[in-house]
């Protein structure tokens, strides 16, 4: 690995991506911005394609957040996280991490986050090469993924952003390696999530009743028994959908439903 690094910015804020243009340019020496991105499912493509050295990345954006997006490249680059987070994130991030920086970022900070970089290029010269972001990052970043309250869903149509309301949301089932959301008018839509990235980010009305479904429990209407601890749902959607839990969910569905 040579300096200058090809490095990519992945933000969702156009002034966030000028700024630390701006401020990279005064360490054209160690970093090489070939490039940004807007969202987390830009980037993952962007990353694909370009595959750069270190990317700065924010956490919250739509599509997919960076967490969401870490989780899902083939290849690792050096990520230094620039978004907002409390201090005690912050600690974890300098010690767990290649770097962390707090927007609004100071050109000072940023000077030390080039010396680090070129700190470990050093290192990976002199026969280091191990790749900071091991799997115990990983596994840091994904339970310090930040938690707030959710009101819709984004999916695209065409060339667009749609935003789902939860309360239009039927249920959330899983084909192949993809998910689909379907409304209560029966319209399908192709999301960008997996059902368990659901799971921990709906609210507690959204219930998983099998390895495949997850359903919004204001949206069933009657419960049946079925063999093997298994559960018959009916939906007050316009398809007057029938969706059977899985043996494994029994429980989980008679807790959640009162049953």
């Amino acid at each position: 690995m040579l300096l200058p690094l090809k490095t990519l910015l992945i933000d969702d804020e156009p002034l966030a991506i000028s700024r630390l243009r701006r401020l990279l340019n005064k360490h054209r020496d160690t970093f090489e911005v070939v490039g940004d991105a807007s969202n987390g499912a830009e980037g993952l493509t962007r990353i694909e394609a370009e595959k750069p050295d270190v990317i700065f990345l924010d956490i919250e954006m739509p599509l997919l957040n960076g967490f969401e997006m870490l989780s899902r490249l083939t290849t690792m680059p050096m990520v230094i996280f620039a978004t907002a987070f409390d201090q005690y994130a912050i600690r974890a991030f300098e010690e767990n991490s290649v770097d962390y920086l707090l927007k609004p970022i100071e050109a000072d900070r940023l000077a030390r986050t080039a010396q680090k970089i070129q700190t470990l290029v050093e290192r990976n010269e002199s026969g280091y090469r191990g790749n900071p972001m091991t799997d115990s990052v990983m596994r840091l970043l994904a339970h310090m993924q930040p938690k707030k309250e959710v009101y819709s869903i984004s999916v695209k149509t065409g060339d667009k952003i749609r935003l789902v309301p939860l309360s239009d949301i039927a249920y959330f089932e899983a084909e192949d390696k993809y998910v689909f959301l379907s409304t209560m008018d029966g319209q399908k839509f192709l999301t960008t999530y997996t059902l368990t990235t659901l799971t921990e980010k709906l609210p507690d009305t959204f219930v998983r009743v099998s390895r495949s479904v997850t359903v919004n429990r204001h949206k069933i209407a009657e419960v049946h028994r079925h063999f093997d601890g298994k559960f018959i749902l009916t939906l007050t959607d316009h398809k007057k959908t029938r969706l059977t839990t899985g043996t494994t969910y029994g429980e989980a569905v008679r807790g959640l439903l009162e049953l």
